[in-house]
């Protein structure tokens, strides 16, 4: 053998056994076809399921959480808490030796503390905080939209590893509020390293957390990339990159899935759904949605300033028709802002009739006998509450059509839709909810409180004293008997002014590729990945 020859045998050998051994310690990758693009990274400032699947979920951690696909509350950065009799004061025990992630501009010197979770509470409750404002034109939605400084009266560092809220008054769901997303613990440290640095914003921007997930790096509308936290106090994931491949076509989401460039994918059409399970290489999993998918009407604007017009266009609106073409069977009309799995639902309650005649009857009669002009908002994106906006929209505006009313049809990238909603310049606008803690006050709170007007979360921003006194009655009353009577009274009123149009809710389904390993479909629907596995 020549020494070329030998030399290149030998270049050979070691090539295949470099393969050999990148395949052996290839990392583990799962990729997740998302809906559509986060409105931003901190959980703090928004509601829906897009962006907390993004932040909160795989970067944070809250004190406790809840038990992946129930809403059964367990410890999480709090190993323990306190209620005292009066149901006025909660003290949590932190769990010690919690690590926070790092980046290029970050190494934190400390482990996860009371401090933290003072900073994370302050920045949202003092107006005079120092990163209060520090992202314009941003509101602490969920925090506004619950009325949580009504709630609490203040929050104490008893010592470095035990904090106590003194509440102002009972709250029956407290407990299950401090799960949320929108309680994601932050980390001061960094705060004040890029305060001093004059970056103050980079907290919002680049997130860091004590989650499962560390945040690498963000193309908007494309991809988010993340990696595995190796010092994650539950255990590193098993999985070493999460990707998500943000993709708002549900037809193309399905065609990565079938061609194994992404394993779980977010939200099918139902019209897929039964090819998806005859798919040998796909799992289907599917769960009753804790959901509705609604029409709110803006009454800051006319004509729906006007209780009959309101009503006339939801009389107006064949929601079977909806449901066969939309949702494919995989939903059920709506007639309450609850779904009926939930305690507290109200089916006393008769649904408006579909009567496009007695429709056209209130619209003569509240000044509108030549119909009106309208503009609907509809989703961009697949939400669990609605597969297909655009087709509902098209729907609605045959359905109202035929009362004489002419409706512009309009939408946004998700991002803007929000954005905009927020600061009330919809006319009507498709949205929805999915619970996030298995409590009525989630969706009463959050989408029809006069306190959800300000945080943006109210999108038809109508404040019904009347309602917010059923509302209010219901969270201080800890008798779950008493407290389903205020919210049944509570959805008469809702029923009555008809701020919005319950359109259904809907079944869940969530394929996932045959390698996919311990993935559970969660209550709230959002996607966790914590836990998961990839096989060959």
């Amino acid at each position: 053998m020549t020494r070329n020859a030998r030399f290149m045998l030998k270049a050979g050998l070691v090539a295949v056994f470099c393969a050999y051994a990148n395949v052996a310690s290839a990392a583990k990758t799962l990729v997740f076809c998302s809906e559509g693009s986060p409105e931003g990274f901190n959980p703090q400032f928004f509601t829906t399921g897009t962006t907390m699947d993004a932040s909160s979920v795989p970067i944070f951690n809250r004190l406790v959480e809840f038990e992946t696909g129930t809403t059964k509350i367990i410890p999480a950065l709090a190993e323990s808490w306190e209620i005292s009799p009066d149901n006025l004061t909660y003290t949590f025990k932190l769990r010690k030796g919690v690590k926070f992630h790092s980046n290029a501009k970050f190494k934190p010197t400390r482990d996860f503390n009371a401090d933290d979770v003072l900073f994370t509470w302050n920045r949202m409750a003092d107006p005079n905080h120092p990163f209060h404002k520090v992202t314009p034109g941003q509101t602490f939605a969920y925090f506004e939209d619950m009325g949580m400084n009504k709630i609490v009266d203040k929050l104490e560092k008893v010592d470095d590893y035990t904090v106590r809220f003194k509440l102002k008054k009972p709250e029956a769901p407290f407990i299950a509020n401090v799960a949320m997303d929108f309680m994601s613990m932050h980390s001061a440290e960094y705060a004040d390293k890029m305060k001093a640095a004059g970056t103050p914003d980079l907290v919002d921007r680049e997130p860091i957390g004590t989650g499962a997930f560390q945040f690498v790096s963000y193309q908007k509308d494309a991809i988010i990339r993340y990696k595995a936290n190796d010092q994650y106090w539950d255990g590193r994931p098993k999985i070493d990159n999460l990707v998500y491949a943000i993709t708002p076509d549900a037809s193309v989401r399905y065609a990565k899935l079938k061609a194994g460039e992404c394993h779980v994918m977010a939200f099918p059409k139902p019209a897929d759904i039964e090819l998806m399970k005859k798919d040998p290489n796909l799992k289907m999993l599917t769960q009753e949605g804790l959901n509705v998918g609604y029409v709110a009407f803006n009454v800051e604007k006319k004509p729906f300033d006007n209780k009959l017009v309101r009503q006339a266009l939801t009389m107006a609106i064949d929601k079977q028709s909806i449901l066969k073409s939309v949702y494919q069977g995989a939903g059920q009309p709506a007639k309450n802002p609850i779904p009926p799995t939930m305690w507290g639902y109200n089916d006393k309650i008769k649904d408006y009739p579909y009567d496009p005649a007695k429709a056209k009857e209130l619209l003569t009669k509240a000044g509108y006998p030549n119909g009106v002009e309208v503009e609907l908002w509809y989703l961009p994106v697949t939400r669990p509450y609605n597969p297909d906006g655009k087709r509902m929209a098209e729907l609605i505006q045959s359905d109202w059509a035929k009362i004489g009313v002419k409706t512009k049809l309009t939408t946004y990238e998700w991002g803007e839709y929000r954005k905009r909603s927020k600061t009330g310049e919809q006319h009507a606008m498709m949205f929805g909810w999915s619970g996030d803690n298995g409590d009525p006050d989630n969706f009463f709170g959050p989408i029809l409180s006069c306190d959800a007007v300000k945080g943006g979360g109210n999108i038809s921003r109508w404040c019904n004293k009347d309602f917010d006194e059923q509302y209010m009655k219901a969270k201080g009353t800890t008798k779950q008997a008493e407290r389903a009577k205020f919210y049944e009274k509570a959805q008469e009123i809702a029923h009555e002014e008809a701020p919005q149009i319950p359109i259904a809710h809907s079944v869940r389904f969530t394929p996932v590729r045959k390698e996919v390993q311990n993935f559970k479909m969660d209550t709230t629907a959002h996607h966790y990945f914590s836990k998961v596995d990839l096989t060959k």
